[in-house]
């Protein structure tokens, strides 16, 4: 029997069930099942088809009841039960190869509720938000996900000329997405080869690409997260969803801009899943020479006087002193120091970007032994090996120990296992 996509439309009936009976329709339409999921509170209001999971189940997997909600009158509370609840019932109904994409539409409640529901279902399932905080600061929603959001451009409050032509695309969109998404997962082979994380940016791509390069021949697929915030959150992410084999995290950059206020901070825990999660690591300091910012004019009055490079002109970077260099050295060995994971620190000594070359803008030996003799007094005496290389970052021969590094500790620890 073949497999029909299913598309899941998560959504509050009881303020948006006119919308959704009319989406509902335009779904199927593409000839895409729909499974409605209830995440309201109320009763529904303007829904006169069946509903697939409702609001008893939803606070059920949220674990706590309708009526509960109702009495306790907390919109908050209640918003987040249903985030909670709905993220379950996906789960589950994904876990049976009974989902192919989900479809959510509202204003900062409903966004809230499935952004929160769709947060952790796996990358590569479609997952199209359409809401009335797209046009703004939309990080809360997508997270290190691969949420696609659509500007509803005019409130879901009914459906009119405007918003029959926005959520149309959105149902037309998610029901092409189902039918693509369904088709591969019918035809693909699965690829059972571990798998690696690794961080990367513009300044130690030669570094990354061929670690890759050499791990591909040993046998490894290697997933590259650019270390913008948003990468290296998505990396910490999947350090701890139980799926890598190991992180050759070379590209630690993050660090920096979470240290000194740059514009590409992954917050205060990255470099922590892996070792919390007994993944194997190899971390190198690549890039920690820098901090990040957007255009010149953007950078904030406090650091003139600083060393600066226009990258180009929506990025300006900017050198890190000996002192901040000091205390990242001390950061990254704390971090370190404190993984349960079997874990390789690699020093470059001849530089950790392609601006920290010698000769280069951001040349400072006085910042880089800073940072080499804190990390280096941060992880002695413990469980750290640390491997002190002369090599520039981006040396093929320093990408490859990288590499072999890592796979000596994904080979030891298999064999424990």
């Amino acid at each position: 029997m073949t497999h029909r996509p299913t598309v899941a439309l998560v959504g509050t009936l009881d303020t948006k069930g006119v919308e959704y009976q009319w989406i509902a329709e335009q779904v199927e339409r593409h000839g895409v099942a729909v499974h409605i999921v209830d995440a309201g509170i109320r009763e529904p209001h303007g829904f006169d088809r069946s509903i697939d999971t409702d609001q008893d189940a939803v606070a059920e997997a949220a674990g706590t009841t309708i009526d509960a909600l109702r009495s306790a009158d907390d919109r908050g509370a209640a918003v987040t039960a249903a985030g909670e609840g709905t993220a379950e019932v996906l789960a589950a109904l994904h876990a049976a190869g009974g989902l192919d994409g989900v479809l959510a539409v509202g204003g900062s409640g409903g966004s809230s509720i499935a952004a929160r529901a769709v947060r952790d279902m796996p990358i590569g399932l479609p997952k199209l938000i359409v809401s009335t905080m797209a046009s703004g600061d939309v990080s809360p929603y997508v997270g290190a996900s691969d949420v696609t959001l659509m500007y509803s451009v005019v409130d879901i409050a009914g459906i009119n000329q405007l918003s029959r032509a926005v959520l149309g695309n959105a149902a037309a969109a998610i029901a092409a997405m189902a039918v693509e998404h369904s088709t591969r997962r019918s035809a693909e082979t699965p690829d059972d080869r571990p798998l690696i994380a690794a961080s990367m940016f513009g300044v130690t791509t030669p570094a990354v690409d061929a670690a890759r390069e050499r791990l591909d021949d040993l046998g490894y697929e290697v997933l590259v997260f650019h270390a913008t915030g948003s990468g290296g959150q998505a990396l910490e992410s999947l350090a701890r969803s139980g799926m890598l084999a190991g992180v050759l995290d070379l590209t630690t950059t993050e660090l920096a801009d979470d240290l000194v206020g740059g514009v590409l901070s992954a917050g205060p825990e990255r470099l922590t899943a892996a070792g919390a999660s007994s993944v194997p690591q190899v971390v190198s300091l690549g890039a920690l020479d820098m901090v990040n910012f957007g255009p010149r004019e953007s950078v904030p009055a406090a650091f003139e006087g600083r060393d600066f490079f226009v990258h180009n002109p929506t990025v300006t970077l900017m050198r890190t002193t000996a002192d901040e260099s000091a205390e990242l050295g001390r950061r990254v060995a704390a971090k370190l120091a404190a993984a349960a994971a079997p874990t390789v620190l690699m020093l470059p000594r001849g530089g950790v970007s392609a601006l920290d070359a010698p000769g280069q803008p951001f040349a400072d030996a006085e910042a880089d032994r800073a940072l080499f003799a804190a990390v280096t007094d941060g992880v002695a005496g413990s469980s750290v090996t640390t491997i002190d290389l002369p090599d520039h970052i981006n040396d093929a021969s320093f990408a490859v120990r990288a590499a072999d590094e890592l796979h000596t500790l994904i080979t030891a620890q298999r064999k424990r296992n």
